[in-house]
């Protein structure tokens, strides 16, 4: 590829192939798509078999593709108008995922499309062309100013007819749309990798904590439970403070996120309330049911002082295995026992909550054999989670510097 020097001299991209040359032209939505047709207002039943149904919910934030968890068939009379066919995008036109976007594929099979999608069907141009600049940050900018209203954000189908999208030959599209595809599929195939790396690691850490061994402890026995901190407003301070980790930095059954939603306060904390290598951190308090209990592992690279808040709480042990009883079944039935009953509006566990539960463990060295297999598939399955943050960091370069 070649970078463009006087991109911004004229309708180039900044970034091209080196046997295309000319200006980009700028057209709207409408001008090469038609249609943009609402779906149909039928409820979903149960898969016939034959007849697949799409609606918002369908559509993986990620990858953009059809998903294939739950499917399902529209529940009324099926008329061809209402049919997905191939060219056609599909566009959500309202609620929090207004903006979402889908592309046909011939693989997705029969599918008819839900009320709350718009179809556009694309003549003329490479519709994968089209359907990568409503990934662009462009486009994320526009759907934001377009669907800031009151109530329920929306955009109708006047309104994605009159999104600006640039056009090029028909060659320079194909060529553009081939090579991100490309990029699109090992993505698709990274996921794929990471999905099955999870599966693995789930199966094997049933089978260590659901086995009846003679080794049978309580969490209190083999590690400690310390409270979180509790700040106000008038603690938070922009910088030079204490990292305060929350529910929303907890990513079950991975480390800890101390990178994004940060907030810094101006206290004093007790030392065992700082946070140590291989803590885990609980939380404690929800306004819903099902995030209480949630867990990650500190992996301890920040060089921040860091601890938790009142919502939350650490677990510390010196026993290694005990890690990965956070992310069993058995695990969460407790939790979701021990939560049964409560009053309130918020969900909460306390400490000898924690401390009460009992599990059995393998004997040495079964253990520790169980204790390398599962770090060696965590260090597997992390970097695997990397490498797909590059292809996707890079495609969203490439977005920028590819697209207009």
């Amino acid at each position: 590829m070649a970078s463009n020097n006087n991109k911004d001299k004229c309708n180039v991209p900044h970034l091209r192939f080196p046997e295309f040359s000319g200006e980009w032209k700028m057209a709207t939505f409408g001008d090469i798509a038609k249609g943009f047709d609402y779906g149909m207002n039928a409820a979903a039943k149960s898969f016939d078999g034959n007849n697949k149904y799409i609606r918002i919910t369908d559509i993986d934030e990620v990858s953009s593709q059809y998903l294939y968890d739950d499917v399902v068939s529209p529940d009324g009379e099926l008329e061809d108008r209402y049919l997905v066919k191939e060219n056609d995008i599909l566009l959500a036109r309202t609620g929090a995922s207004t903006g979402k976007s889908y592309l046909y594929r011939n693989s997705d099979g029969k599918l008819y499309f839900a009320g709350f999608l718009i179809r556009a069907n694309i003549y003329k141009h490479n519709s994968y062309f089209v359907f990568s600049q409503l990934h662009t940050l462009r486009y994320k900018k526009w759907i934001s100013v377009m669907s800031a209203r009151s109530g329920q954000p929306g955009i109708n189908s006047q309104e994605y007819a009159s999104f600006p999208v640039y056009t090029t030959s028909l060659q320079e599209e194909d060529k553009i749309a081939t090579f991100l595809k490309l990029l699109d599929e090992r993505i698709i195939t990274q996921n794929k990798i990471i999905e099955d790396l999870k599966k693995l690691k789930s199966a094997i850490i049933e089978k260590t904590f659901n086995e009846n061994y003679s080794n049978k402890i309580r969490l209190r026995d083999v590690g400690s439970y310390i409270r979180g901190l509790t700040y106000s407003s008038d603690d938070v301070v922009e910088s030079n403070g204490i990292f305060v980790m929350r529910s929303n930095n907890i990513i079950n059954g991975s480390s800890l996120d101390y990178h994004n939603n940060i907030v810094s306060v101006n206290k004093q904390i007790l030392t065992e309330q700082q946070l140590q290598t291989g803590d885990i951190v609980i939380c404690m308090a929800n306004g819903s049911s099902s995030l209480v209990g949630k867990s990650s592992f500190y992996d301890g690279d920040c060089s921040t002082p860091i601890t938790v808040g009142a919502f939350c709480g650490i677990y510390r042990s010196k026993e290694p295995i005990v890690k990965w009883l956070f992310q069993t079944n058995k695990y969460r039935r407790y939790i979701w026992n021990s939560l049964q009953g409560g009053n309130g509006a918020i969900a909460n566990l306390n400490g000898d909550d924690i401390l009460r539960m009992s599990f059995s463990i393998p004997a040495t060295p079964a253990k520790d054999n169980r204790i390398k297999l599962l770090t060696s598939v965590d260090t597997l399955l992390e970097s695997n989670i990397s490498l797909c943050d590059l292809y996707i960091s890079q495609k969203l370069y490439l977005l920028r510097q590819m697209f207009i």
